[in-house]
């Protein structure tokens, strides 16, 4: 358990062992959340990759990407569309 006081400001200094678990570096942002009554402290990147990876949860078994030469393959034809109506609108 760790202990932190909060200043005049509503200020608190977070403690460096929360930092290290929270991977948190100066000029991050932290996210206060309530679960259960409680009030929980994440940091705020890692709670939007953690919402990014469930939101994309089953994408590439939908979309057929079995290894990674076919994310590789797909990224180059998107690329080629992209240029492909690049050309025709120049046309």
């Amino acid at each position: 358990m760790e202990l932190a006081k909060i200043t005049s400001k509503g200020q608190i200094t977070i403690p460096i062992q929360i930092r290290r678990k929270l991977n948190l570096k100066d000029g991050d942002k932290v996210v206060f959340i309530e679960q259960g009554g409680k009030i929980v402290i994440e940091n705020s990147t890692r709670m939007a990759l953690m919402e990014a990876q469930e939101a994309f949860k089953g994408e590439a078994e939908r979309l057929g990407l079995n290894i990674e030469q076919d994310v590789v393959d797909m990224v180059k034809q998107i690329r080629r569309e992209i240029q492909e109506e690049k050309n025709a609108d120049n046309a």
